[in-house]
């Protein structure tokens, strides 16, 4: 038997969370028993958030629904999981109560602004996605969780700010609205339901079932066939065997995927790569989510017949970090920055506006990547770290997570960096520390790697003193031509900002703020935002552009809706919404279609 991902470097466990009185696990003969006497009325591949989702609207409806997952139990809701909760609403009473005004028109000209749709033939489904999208994030969204017993917490985030024009990229106003119990909380308020459906009967679950092909039958999706994958008892998130122990088929109902995106598969994501828009493909690259995050179904269903449209559309981050406590192979941990950290690319040139910490993605990537190298670097102090840095992942977020306001106050009010931050400063290998900027430049150069062209870059401490000192010397002033301290002014006038997110300005270079803090950055992979061209019924597309009977796909695998709902860029909060969106619209155009 294959063990790979059982010997692996000692790691974070899952967060202790469980789906209520049904977390307990199901003789494998429940969960494999598709017989004469249960016959699904439709078919699930995929048992992450947007197939959880489907399956919930579905037996809502009273349908029968079989799940298939080529991951043990332990996974299901998928990588939604492992995800911070963020939920992009738009007009919020969160809001409304910190001051900020909103509507549906400021966030369509937002969307519209960062997705620059300019494909007539493949933007056609997700443009009308992305509108139907923001309507529903302004609309019964809040109230459609909010029923399920989803809360968020009271601060709002603004989270990918842009720094251009009005109608250019990025949210106008904070809309980052964190769920409180992070992901596996959005995970729990649909996967309790559908458990619920399993224990009365209308739902089987067939975990280790990898589907490999779609059966086709004049002209439509009746069904699927695959491999049974050998049993185990690995933990979530743990890169699991792929020995065959048996094959599978079961026909007889149409098929929903929603198999997720292209995150781990770094061998797609480098033949996918933009290099016409964002330059050449990093070298090194690191896994923002599990290794089951391959892409398979994308493949398997094109070749059914189904189309996948914009291709080229990922969303990577440039703020990763090595996991020093891994949970699968080349596990990343992102940092989600406040304004203030001075951002330099790998020779030690201070990036251009608007390429400031949680400001334009895409931009940032293009800057970094432009003279062939693969990492940036942030300069901090240690007043920055504690209040500036938070850290992607459920399992990077306890007190969040586990819903203890009383670890909140004290990991967060009590002054000093979260215990999770702490924990990279001492263990992380993309951080140095040093009281002086010379020491801190020395170890910096330790950390480098080589670009494209084989050389390897050597800082020059004084051309970092240099744009340091700056920038250090316009903070006392009251007026400054420093794009990015306009910045952190602007983000200081919102109350959630000023009080939780969003330091003081300061010298960095100050001793009374030390120490200095360097952050060695990698390139993160994470999204897919092109996928399977699908309708607003979330009904998969041929390449002739008509509808395939049979055949549905939601979240990550159709671009989170249409092929392509984002455009080129997201503006955060919106992939777990994606997915409840689309899975939602999949799961009720399918309980009317089996009627």
């Amino acid at each position: 038997m294959v063990t790979e991902g059982t010997d692996k470097s000692p790691g974070l466990s899952a967060p202790s969370v469980t789906f209520a009185k049904y977390d307990k696990p199901y003789p494998r003969e429940l969960e494999e028993s598709v017989t004469e006497s249960w016959t699904p009325e439709v078919i699930v591949v995929g048992a992450g958030l947007a197939g959880l989702v489907a399956t919930y609207e579905l037996t809502r409806a009273g349908r029968r629904v079989l799940v298939l997952d080529q991951e043990n139990r332990a996974n299901l809701g998928g990588q939604a999981f492992w995800s911070l909760g963020g939920l992009f609403f738009v007009d919020s009473p969160e809001q409304r109560r910190t001051g900020i005004k909103d509507s549906l028109e400021l966030a369509w000209q937002d969307w519209l602004g960062s997705a620059g749709f300019d494909r007539d033939d493949e933007d056609q489904w997700g443009r009308r996605w992305a509108r139907a999208y923001v309507e529903f994030a302004a609309g019964e969204k809040r109230q459609y969780l909010h029923d399920l017993g989803l809360r968020v917490i009271p601060a709002v985030g603004w989270a990918e700010r842009g720094g251009a024009l009005a109608d250019g990229h990025g949210n106008s106003v904070p809309r980052f609205h964190m769920t409180w119990g992070t992901g596996p909380e959005v995970v729990r308020v649909f996967a309790e339901p559908v458990l619920a459906a399993e224990r009365k009967g209308l739902v089987r679950f067939a975990f280790r079932h990898r589907v490999d092909e779609l059966i086709v039958e004049d002209g439509a999706v009746t069904g699927v066939r695959g491999s049974v994958l050998v049993p185990t008892e690995l933990g979530r998130g743990s890169a699991s065997p792929r020995d065959v122990v048996d094959e599978f088929e079961f026909r007889g109902a149409p098929v929903l995927v929603s198999s997720g995106g292209i995150g781990h598969n770094h061998e797609l994501i480098r033949r996918n790569w933009p290099e016409q828009r964002l330059g050449q493909a990093p070298a090194t690259m690191i896994s923002g989510v599990p290794a089951y995050v391959d892409g398979r179904m994308l493949a398997i269903t094109e070749a059914a017949g189904g189309r996948i449209v914009n291709r080229d559309r990922t969303w990577n981050y440039t703020e990763g970090i090595h996991n020093w406590n891994s949970i699968w192979p080349d596990h990343a941990i992102r940092i989600i920055p406040g304004p203030t950290s001075l951002w330099f690319d790998a020779i030690g040139k201070r990036l251009p506006a608007p390429c400031f910490p949680g400001f334009d993605t895409n931009a940032t990537m293009k800057a970094i990547l432009a003279h062939g190298h693969d990492y940036s670097w942030f300069v901090l102090n240690h007043t920055v770290i504690a209040k500036e840095f938070a850290l992607s992942g459920s399992e990077q977020n306890p007190d969040m997570t586990g819903k203890d306001l009383k670890l909140v106050l004290k990991s967060r009010a009590a002054g000093g960096a979260p215990g999770p931050i702490e924990a990279f400063l001492k263990h992380g290998i993309d951080f140095v520390t040093a009281d002086n900027l010379t020491d801190l430049v020395t170890k910096m150069n330790a950390l480098a790697r080589p670009a494209h062209d084989g050389t390897t870059p050597v800082l020059d401490v004084a051309d970092l003193e240099r744009q340091i000192v700056a920038r250090d010397r316009e903070v006392t002033n009251a007026f400054t031509k420093d794009a990015q301290l306009q910045a952190i002014s602007n983000a200081r006038r919102g109350l959630s900002d000023r009080l939780t997110r969003v330091v003081a300005p300061h010298r960095l270079l100050d001793p009374a703020h030390g120490p200095l803090i360097a952050v060695r950055l990698n390139i993160l992979t994470r999204k897919t935002l092109g996928g399977l061209q699908t309708t607003l019924d979330s009904q998969v597309v041929r390449p002739d552009g008509t509808p395939f009977p049979g055949l549905y796909a939601a979240g990550e695998v159709a671009g989170f809706g249409g092929g392509g709902v984002h455009g080129y860029n997201a503006l955060e909060g919106t992939f777990l919404g994606g997915c409840i969106f689309s899975g939602r619209a999949a799961g009720r155009a399918l309980a009317a279609a089996v009627r």
